[in-house]
């Protein structure tokens, strides 16, 4: 008799036991279903009020501020372009009835444009070729004499330089360009 009352006693802790630590995984995991938001935030009374947290996941990326791509870095790109268009004249990659803004509407990068246009200057190249190959945007300049095909994709400032004018060191002619356009952005503050 005292042995089956041990078992008996010894069965409803471990029972009990087991039922409480299963009842806080439970609650741990948090409830579930319409509503669940607002019952695991322990305040019925907040069914009306919205969280501080966004649920769209496009608000979760924070806008970083400080980098070269973001306009409040060192001023807008339109004031870059302003800054650029005498220093581009005067070293003569840019004609003098251009202007920097004009040039590089088509390119999403600024630094791909005045690379683009160092290259063109430095290879002899037109420009309106190269930018055409550059960013598969094709204006309204006469590009009879140019080789990219029309609706051709986007390429490397590499690649269109080699289609430009195979003969050329594509390669090398690109770094020289690139380190051209980061001088330049570098002189004005950029």
């Amino acid at each position: 008799m005292k042995r089956s009352f041990l078992v008996v006693a010894v069965l409803i802790v471990s029972v009990s036991v087991f039922l409480t630590v299963g009842a806080e995984r439970a609650g741990a995991q948090g409830p579930a279903g319409a509503g669940a938001s607002t019952a695991a935030q322990g305040n019925s009374k907040s069914s009306g009020s919205h969280s501080s947290h966004s649920l769209n996941p496009i608000k979760w990326v924070k806008k970083d501020k400080g980098s070269k791509n973001s306009p409040d870095s060192n001023g807008s790109r339109s004031d870059i372009e302003k800054k650029l268009t005498p220093k581009l004249q005067a070293q003569g990659v840019l004609p003098a009835n251009s202007n920097a803004t004009e040039a590089c509407a088509s390119f999403v990068a600024l630094n791909e444009c005045l690379a683009a246009l160092h290259a063109s200057r430095n290879l002899g190249l037109d420009f309106n070729c190269l930018r055409a190959s550059v960013t598969g945007v094709h204006s309204n300049a006469d590009m009879s004499g140019c080789k990219a095909a029309d609706g051709e994709k986007a390429q490397s400032l590499n690649k269109a330089i080699h289609l430009l004018n195979p003969g050329a060191d594509a390669k090398g002619a690109t770094k020289t360009a690139e380190q051209q356009a980061k001088d330049d952005l570098k002189d004005i503050g950029a």
